[in-house]
């Protein structure tokens, strides 16, 4: 794992990835009688001002529960979705400057590592060409190298012997197994950024383990940069530098992974740590988990987002929304009352 504390933090050419002020606005779909007396449009607010930067070999996690935006903002990050407003660079380039043909010739080096293999794989193709199809859409010139370079990246995800794999289908291998396929199909071009999007939450408990010293074998032997999604702060303590808790669209709280397990400023990063299983029933925390469910992303709650849900939470929670602020060196969190946690 990188120690954040060693990193240079005055140089901007360290950053991959930059991300200012991102939104992200989905339509809601209403009915032809609502679209003629409707006032105004609806939007799902997906992602509601969201920044962050990532350094080159660095793991950036994104945590939240199902709602929060981690995935949205991952596929508008690699230009999978276009931005409602903002600014995404990618190694100092916009990507909304480019051409859908730019952004093509960009794609090798942003790749991604799905969720559920079974649904990213084709049912009918074999996993050697399931892997090969990035290398003929962005490496043509070298098609004779093709199967030698499948072969390889097969063999460094754990696919051996190879040849034994290559002309086998999903449907005639295990799940953790596919999922190593995924992982080589997002490697095999090279790539320097890669979106893993909550790469083991479809594995059975036995292989996750074995999945993750994978990926960060990996990452540390092609120095990639991650963006990792997870809803699960126990992986991400695993494999991530640097963490930042989404909640209904919003970072809360973001910095160093090891500075938010030891002093979390935020009551629902305070919550989440309090879900991960400790095996020391002792050692377990006492915190008051939320009450109810993540509110409706079209009508926001007012002021902070979390107040309906938030056991410390008083009037100016529901009329002010909080600033993003630092409240210890890199460590910045969006609450009025951070400071008693401190």
């Amino acid at each position: 794992m990188t120690d954040m504390n060693n990193t240079p933090q005055n140089n901007e050419n360290d950053y991959l990835v930059e991300v200012e002020h991102l939104k992200k606005y989905f339509p809601v779909q209403t009915g032809f009688i609502d679209q003629i007396f409707s006032t105004e449009k609806e939007f799902v607010r997906a992602v509601d001002d969201v920044s962050f930067k990532i350094r080159r070999g660095e793991v950036l996690g994104l945590a939240g529960e199902s709602g929060s935006g981690k995935t949205t903002i991952g596929r508008v990050t690699i230009g999978l979705e276009e931005k409602t407003a903002g600014e995404v660079k990618f190694d100092g380039v916009d990507l909304s400057t480019l051409s859908n043909e730019e952004l093509r010739k960009l794609r090798r080096r942003m790749q991604v590592i799905f969720q559920d293999p079974m649904a990213s794989l084709n049912p009918r193709m074999s996993l050697g060409n399931a892997i090969r199809q990035g290398l003929e859409i962005h490496y043509p010139e070298t098609k004779d190298q093709h199967r030698d370079m499948v072969l390889g990246v097969m063999e460094k995800v754990g696919l051996a012997p190879a040849k034994f794999y290559y002309n086998k289908f999903p449907n005639q291998i295990s799940g953790g197994q596919r999922q190593r396929v995924v992982i080589a199909r997002a490697l095999v071009t090279k790539p320097e950024l890669v979106l893993a999007d909550e790469p083991i939450a479809m594995a059975d408990v036995s292989v996750r383990a074995q999945l993750l010293d994978l990926m960060v074998q990996l990452k540390n032997e092609f120095n990639l940069t991650f963006l990792f999604i997870t809803h699960d702060l126990a992986t991400a303590k695993y494999i991530c530098d640097k963490i930042g808790i989404l909640y209904l669209g919003k970072i809360v709280e973001i910095s160093d992974l090891r500075e938010i397990y030891a002093h979390p400023l935020h009551p629902y990063t305070i919550a989440l740590l309090a879900a991960v299983p400790v095996p020391d029933p002792h050692e377990r925390r006492q915190e008051p988990m939320p009450s109810g469910e993540i509110p409706n992303p079209i009508h926001p709650p007012s002021g902070c987002r979390f107040h309906p849900r938030c056991p410390y939470a008083q009037e100016i929670c529901a009329l002010e929304e909080p600033e993003l602020r630092e409240l210890r060196p890199g460590h910045l969190v969006a609450c009025h009352f951070a400071e008693q946690f401190k």
